[in-house]
């Protein structure tokens, strides 16, 4: 008998990951999570320039510097802290650039890896690139950008063969680099608005000195965070951003619900347990569960970063561990560490690590229990 030629009889075939195992296509999930990220990026562009404003007018500084602001002064828009559109072209200048930079660094070296294995350049190039942007300080250096990005997308997912096959998210691998190489570019003071000679905090970071008490005498409130017209990374300021995005990702199933419950219960639950032993409203100790919610990167992390689906759990009881183990670190790192105040980003970056050993023990979990059921 003559050999069956497969390649004739199985056409649709494919060969090489990712397979899809859902009506969506794998442009189609890029494209929606593109869209997801919309509305962290309006903040970041207008809230970067809002406060980037108000620190002039504090300070008396009539212009920007550099290009940025003969940018500006050729456009007419000016720094009036009250115009939105002033706002948006002050924040645009510097988020802009910093994206068009990574993006750049993320495609070359995709190309490069897809030159040397003889493929086409694989997708979501630009949704990380925007992820990393999206959780820079304002100030960031280009080049540092560019090194950061170049540094994610070798080593958290070219190496391991390309999309759909790395096992830790390529922008949290950006990110934790950056945070433990370049601390001080990521985590000073000055970085987190544009304007020379202004130095400020943001409210994690006064939460951390001071607990409520200290974001109550500099004005700070639960909706200011919750909404993001505070200081901090271009687009992780708002929680309300991340919560419509989240909106998105859950309907079209993107992301996973129980990944980014987990994780809540988890900060919830964590924050509220160090909270019994806080001193006072003087300490972040005691600071509630709502406020952590809503400063740093927990939401904009837990939707964008945590419930990325090729990192992580893919078992549904895997998925609630992955999260309340997320949810749980994040806190612990950002109320106990003594060096980050934010721990958003290694917290995703162990949850990547252990992702795969949850789901192994799961299933071996379920086979055991099934191999009992059927002995009886």
């Amino acid at each position: 008998m003559a050999p069956v030629d497969l390649s004739v009889r199985l056409p649709a075939m494919t060969w090489s990951a990712p397979h899809v195992r859902d009506a969506i296509s794998v442009r189609t999930a890029m494209i929606v999570f593109m869209v997801s990220l919309i509305p962290p990026t309006v903040m970041a562009v207008y809230n970067t320039g809002y406060q980037a404003n108000l620190a002039m007018e504090r300070l008396g500084v009539g212009a920007a510097p550099g290009w940025r602001g003969q940018l500006i002064d050729l456009l007419g828009n000016g720094y009036d802290v009250s115009t939105p559109v002033a706002a948006v072209v002050h924040g645009a200048v510097y988020f802009l650039p910093a994206l068009l930079v990574v993006i750049a660094a993320a495609a070359i070296w995709t190309w490069l890896f897809a030159m040397g294995r003889g493929r086409r350049m694989g997708p979501g190039v630009f949704g990380i690139a925007l992820v990393v942007t999206l959780m820079l300080p304002p100030t960031m250096p280009l080049w540092l950008a560019a090194l950061g990005m170049s540094f994610g997308i070798v080593l958290g997912r070219e190496i391991f063969g390309g999309f759909g096959r790395n096992v830790l998210n390529p922008a949290v691998v950006a990110l934790a680099f950056l945070h433990v190489a370049y601390p001080v570019e990521m985590m000073a003071d000055w970085v987190w608005v544009p304007v020379e000679g202004y130095a400020g905090a943001t409210p994690l970071e006064l939460a951390r000195q001071g607990g409520l008490a200290t974001l109550a005498k500099t004005g700070v409130t639960w909706m200011d965070a919750f909404l993001g017209n505070i200081p901090g990374g271009f687009g992780e300021t708002s929680a309300l951003a991340a919560v419509i995005g989240a909106a998105l990702l859950l309907w079209t199933g993107l992301a996973s619900w129980r990944v980014i419950a987990g994780i809540v219960l988890g900060a919830v639950a964590t924050a509220m347990a160090f909270g019994v032993g806080g001193d006072g409203n003087a300490s972040i100790f005691a600071l509630p569960w709502a406020w952590h919610l809503v400063l740093g990167s927990v939401a904009f992390g837990a939707v964008y970063m945590a419930s990325d689906p090729v990192t992580a759990a893919a078992t549904d009881t895997g998925r609630w561990i992955y999260g309340l183990l997320i949810g749980v670190l994040a806190i612990i790192i950002r109320v106990a560490g003594p060096a980050h105040a934010e721990g958003m980003v290694f917290a995703v970056l162990l949850g990547n690590i252990f992702a795969p050993a949850i789901d192994h023990a799961v299933m071996w979990a379920n086979i055991r229990r099934r191999a009992r059921r059927h002995a009886r």
